[in-house]
């Protein structure tokens, strides 16, 4: 747990630190709006007098007396090169003379393709207005050229006060926004339907501030106001009366709504350097509290150093103390697991070994006792004086008096049996041979899987045939009370290691496991079906052969025995080849 003299001194930082940028952040962020609602002002001024700036221009042109001479059916060149002039000059896009029906029949572009001269503009509501005797003004995409402009349009009259004609001009409003784009700034002007009518960026304009009513779009249709645009709706969101998300952007947003016409002017302005000045001010308190917290833990530090170092010296002698003591332990640790691991070892060939004994002097001593036995019961059964059933017993039971000593007999061994180079395939092969009786008698169904190779080992053939027969006469035990028997017997390798794999439909390990079974005299059958030695020798044979011999139990029923052995190295092909003609000679 941290100490208060710790605690303390961060607290009252943070809390400097919130204070002096909130503070700071409200100080630069109303000069930020000083500063913006300076830029709307002028941006404001900009535009009216933008619009002001020719208001009374069609006034004068309608009371000219060569406008009045051609609205009255006078030739049109003069009036043409005169409208001409007065466009250069004033830097209009356009001006031109209309009939009360609304077909031009004079203006300034007469020489250009996009000439306005027999064009009909009677639907427009600029000059619907100058009809009736008003000025129209009115802003739109123009329907000849397709660049947008500021329309005014005013009556003229012949001497009887009849409307003979509309005179209108067309400006551009182009060089504002540019000027707005060159200063980087976020400008955008918009008409009283939403629609924005100039911007800064390219892609607001024509986006509406709010989705338009079906009686909105119908006038805009009915006026061809902004052909060939979808008017979509801008991605923006008014947050509070000072600020607004444009673009997943939020910026301080400031509006003039006092311009003609019910349009309104929008500016953006970032607060990133009010946030910029805030963090430095942040940083200056921090830096200020951190160097008074620095010049008191330096005092501090002086008097802790001292003990530092008496202490570092005692931390020293106690590490190397543990380390020691750490390695005598792990050293302790690995003797015991040795010791353990030695004793089973030292148990296991203890038993084995009086297990040898005891084989040698049991298969001694029963062996001619049974071969007399044998004798006399084939000598009863030449001779006739014993009944056919009961030599079959005794018969039966010499057999597997004789079965029980040849297990034995394995534990009484010699070590020095011959390696040689052994087919896995082919001595499968012989021990179902051995076995098939018992596959018959049982109607056994057997799968077997072999491979098209040799797979050569090093072993003796007669003592891993009888692995192979060991486990497949367990496999064919265990499927006794089975209805369907089933034996898999496969035969494959591995990289550098070759395998066989027998699976039966049987009752399964349970929960007994493959070190238990290889015990001797350890079985899962019922008494008197077997002695138990059978995994036993299996085991022992296959570590002799430096292989493995594992067990588990199969996913839908019974149990799997697996056997992996060292691959034999073959020069050749052929040595392969002679390999295996040799290993199928015996």
């Amino acid at each position: 747990m941290l100490s208060i003299r710790y605690i303390l001194p961060v607290l009252v930082t943070v809390v400097l630190a919130v204070a002096g940028f909130q503070t700071s952040h409200l100080w630069f962020t109303a000069q930020e709006q000083a500063r913006a609602e300076g830029r709307l002002s002028l941006y404001r001024s900009s535009v009216v007098a933008e619009i002001d700036r020719f208001s009374h221009l069609t006034y004068v042109l309608a009371r000219d007396s060569f406008v009045l001479d051609t609205a009255l059916g006078a030739e049109t060149g003069i009036l043409n090169a005169r409208l001409t002039g007065m466009a250069d000059a004033a830097g209009l896009d356009a001006i031109y003379l209309m009939t009360p029906d609304g077909e031009t029949v004079a203006a300034s572009n007469h020489a250009l393709p996009s000439s306005f001269i027999g064009q009909n503009y009677g639907f427009r509501p600029y000059f619907q207005s100058a009809l009736a005797g008003d000025t129209g003004e009115f802003y739109a995409i123009g329907a000849t050229t397709g660049l947008p402009g500021y329309f005014i349009a005013d009556p003229v009259l012949d001497p009887d006060g009849t409307v003979a004609g509309v005179i209108a001009i067309k400006i551009a409003f182009e060089t504002l926004e540019e000027r707005w784009r060159d200063a980087g700034e976020q400008v955008f002007l918009a008409n009283e339907d939403g629609v924005i009518l100039l911007s800064s960026e390219a892609t607001w304009r024509y986006k509406t501030l709010l989705p338009l009513s079906d009686a909105q779009r119908q006038s805009i249709l009915a006026a061809r106001q902004f052909t060939g645009q979808p008017l979509t709706a801008l991605d923006w969101t008014q947050i509070s009366p000072e600020r607004a998300d444009i673009a997943g952007v939020e910026r301080i947003h400031l509006l003039a709504n006092d311009l003609p016409h019910g349009w309104t002017l929008h500016y953006f302005a970032s607060d990133d350097q009010a946030i910029t000045r805030s963090w430095l001010v942040t940083a200056a308190v921090v830096l200020l509290a951190g160097a008074l917290l620095i010049a008191a833990q330096i005092q501090r530090a002086r008097r802790v150093a001292r003990a530092l170092a008496r202490a570092k010296k005692e931390e020293t002698i106690l590490r190397s103390a543990n380390e020691r003591l750490a390695v005598e332990i792990e050293e302790r640790r690995t003797a015991e697991r040795r010791l353990q691991r030695t004793q089973k070892e030292l148990e296991q060939a203890s038993r084995l070994a009086a297990l040898g004994q005891l084989a040698a002097s049991v298969t001694h001593e029963l062996g001619q006792p049974i071969a007399a036995m044998r004798n006399h019961v084939a000598a009863a059964e030449i001779g006739g004086k014993a009944e056919p059933k009961f030599t079959g017993k005794i018969t039966g039971l010499v057999d597997r008096m004789e079965g029980i000593t040849r297990q034995l007999k394995f534990f009484a061994r010699s070590e020095n049996d011959p390696f040689d180079d052994v087919d896995l395939g082919a001595a499968m092969r012989a021990a179902l041979a051995l076995v098939d009786p018992n596959i018959a008698t049982k109607e056994v169904s057997v799968d077997l899987e072999l491979p098209d190779v040799p797979l050569l080992v090093r072993g003796n053939r007669l003592r891993l045939e009888q692995v192979m027969t060991n486990l497949l006469r367990n496999a064919i035990d265990a499927m006794e009370d089975s209805d369907t028997p089933q034996l898999a017997v496969s035969v494959g390798h591995e990289a550098q290691t070759a395998w066989f794999e027998i699976r039966d439909s049987g009752h399964g390990l349970g929960e007994t496991t493959l070190a238990e079974l290889q015990e001797p005299f350890v079985t899962t059958r019922e008494s008197g079906q077997g002695m138990g030695l059978g995994l036993a020798i299996s085991a022992s044979i296959v570590e002799d052969h430096s292989g493995e011999m594992s067990a588990r139990n199969a996913q839908r029923g019974g149990a799997v025995f697996r056997v992996s052995l060292p691959l034999s190295q073959p020069h050749s092909k052929s040595e392969a080849t002679q390999a295996l003609n040799k290993d199928q000679s015996t």
